[in-house]
């Protein structure tokens, strides 16, 4: 019994020494800080838009006819002037004849006009033709010329309802799919376009905001603000990812919507790849104000309290852990803008929760860059 109770005596101050070594290891668990110091920030704000096409036109036929022939493809890039159906034209030939015509018999008469008129003035010197019969000749000449014009200007309007039975791209860009095939009869000024030209670099994004905000650029506010800060527009897409070209507000809307309150604003952005298509659901993260002296706290480095409340662990000069609740004024990228809380040369916890606590000791060891 003795040697037992001595085993038992060794084993229970072994497992004390044991004990005592995991609390002393325990108070210096090493931890993982970040040194953070104030800086000026360009607070944003994330708005949702859509994409727009910078430019569109809907190709209609300015004729009646039949469509002979489509001499595009679809979804393909097409300049202003470009043939994109011909539609039978053997009416607006038989027509631009016929106005020629008229337009020679019209010449012919005003010649023998003016032969009848010089005539009648030799003889009129001579006083063998009358004065009534001079003004005669002289009232016929004028209403041959007359006549000549007004047959001019019919082939003139022949000859543009003909040059119409080629219809041509109004603007340079990507045309659509064709809404009309070979063989469809069309009106002119029809309802239903035959296809639809979008120029779709640049593009523009109408994203509605508050008139307050609004009011701001108006006053030039934001603007003396943001002086010296990035003032770009930036881009974020569907898939959560940012859009490579920066944009520019282009213009507002000159109206408030009564019922919501907001302004529909036009940002402009560079298309280069054809990536932004009309319709797209994009955020637009714009430029409100300047944060001076806030910090940039990564998102790992910020924890909750039981009232989900932002609270950040400060390692402080005796490397012991102390919470403190911070003030955060929004996220930018993975980061917390913090205004309150925090002061120069705070070390704040990013790595190392899990092993260690509020009134701990650590050894604290800096994050790489």
């Amino acid at each position: 019994m003795a040697a037992l109770r001595r085993f038992l005596l060794i084993l229970m101050a072994s497992m004390c020494t044991l004990t005592s070594a995991a609390r002393a290891q325990q108070g210096t668990v090493p931890v993982t800080v970040i040194t953070v110091a104030p800086q000026d920030v360009t607070l944003t704000s994330l708005l949702p838009g859509r994409v727009a096409a910078s430019a569109e036109a809907e190709v209609r036929p300015q004729v009646n006819g039949i469509i002979t022939e489509r001499l595009f493809d679809e979804g393909a890039d097409v300049t202003e002037g470009d043939p994109l159906y011909q539609i039978d034209r053997a009416t607006y030939d038989a027509t631009v004849r016929q106005a020629r015509a008229s337009v020679a018999q019209a010449e012919a008469q005003l010649r023998a006009a003016e032969r009848e008129e010089r005539r009648l003035v030799e003889l009129r010197a001579r006083n063998v033709a009358s004065e009534q019969a001079l003004d005669e000749a002289t009232s016929a000449r004028d209403s041959a010329e007359a006549g000549l014009e007004l047959a001019r200007a019919q082939l003139n309007s022949a000859e543009i309802e003909l040059s119409r039975t080629t219809i041509r791209a109004r603007l340079s860009g990507r045309i659509g799919l064709a809404q009309t095939s070979q063989g469809a009869l069309v009106t002119a000024s029809q309802a239903q376009p035959l296809a639809v030209i979008r120029r779709i670099d640049p593009v523009y994004v109408d994203v509605t905001q508050s008139a307050a905000d609004l009011l701001r650029w108006r006053r030039g506010e934001t603007e003396e603000e943001l002086r010296g800060a990035d003032a770009t527009v930036r881009l974020i897409l569907a898939d959560d990812s940012a859009y490579s070209e920066t944009g520019h507000l282009k213009a507002a809307e000159p109206k408030v919507d009564p019922q919501t309150g907001v302004v529909t604003l036009r940002m402009q952005f560079d298309n280069p790849e054809l990536l932004l298509l009309p319709g797209m659901y994009v955020q637009v993260e714009m430029p409100v104000e300047v944060a001076e002296a806030v910090y940039l706290v990564p998102q790992e480095a910020v924890v909750r309290d039981r009232r989900g409340r932002p609270t950040a662990w400060v390692v402080n000069e005796e490397n012991v852990i102390e919470e403190t609740p911070l003030g955060i004024v929004q996220d930018q990228g993975s980061n917390w803008v913090v205004d309150e809380g925090l002061y120069p040369g705070d070390r704040l916890v990013v790595a190392g929760f899990q092993k260690t606590g509020p009134g701990a000791t650590v050894a604290p060891e800096e994050r790489a860059e």
